[in-house]
């Protein structure tokens, strides 16, 4: 791991914000938090998160750190809040003698979307749109994201934007109501994305 994380390229380093044909993503801020409990406080979405968010104190608390604000974004539709995502750019893991060369490569995605919006393609077209920045603006060479196994619409949607399921890992996680649980990894290289047909970009 480098010695100064300030190395790393990530999102405070971009323009922002940024939009697709239904959708704006910009950097979450504290004057989000309420929006942000809405839908994270439901049980059918908090069921899935790592970090409990019943109540506001806990979602300011787990969310809206300034770190966790440097690496989040919110997404809008219309001018509201409706999900949020995480982008987080690590090293890859390389050998000593080549490290340097694997510094900043790698980005970690996640994402949550209002129960309310489902079934629209709104995190879809969001995910697709963070790959693009990713890929050309971050120039990783590799993203990846995990999730629960029993959590289908989220690898079904790491499918859909053409990312590859690379592990399966049988009760390796522990989830606070169903015990040990499987859990599924995905990831997508840069040659890849760029290969792969996609929608124009909307300014």
């Amino acid at each position: 791991m480098p010695d100064d994380e300030n190395l790393r390229p990530g999102l405070t380093d971009l323009v922002w914000p940024r939009r697709t044909s239904r959708l704006t993503l910009r950097p979450l801020t504290v004057d989000d938090v309420d929006a942000v409990h809405a839908y994270r406080s439901d049980p059918d979405v908090g069921r899935w998160l790592g970090r409990p968010a019943r109540s506001r104190e806990e979602v300011m608390a787990s969310h809206f750190t300034e770190q966790d604000l440097a690496h989040s974004l919110a997404v809008e539709v219309s001018g509201a809040v409706v999900g949020d995502m995480m982008l987080v750019v690590e090293d890859a893991w390389a050998q000593r003698d080549v490290r340097e060369q694997a510094r900043g490569s790698v980005a970690v995605l996640a994402w949550v979307l209002s129960p309310v919006h489902h079934g629209r393609g709104l995190m879809t077209e969001a995910v697709e749109e963070l790959l693009r920045i990713c890929f050309e603006d971050l120039d990783v060479r590799r993203v990846r994201a995990e999730c629960f196994a029993l959590n289908e619409p989220s690898w079904r949607l790491m499918e859909r934007v053409g990312m590859r399921r690379e592990l399966h890992g049988v009760r390796d996680s522990l989830h606070r109501d169903l015990g040990w649980v499987d859990t599924l990894g995905y990831a997508l290289l840069a040659d890849e994305w760029r290969a792969a047909p996609r929608l124009p970009v909307v300014e």
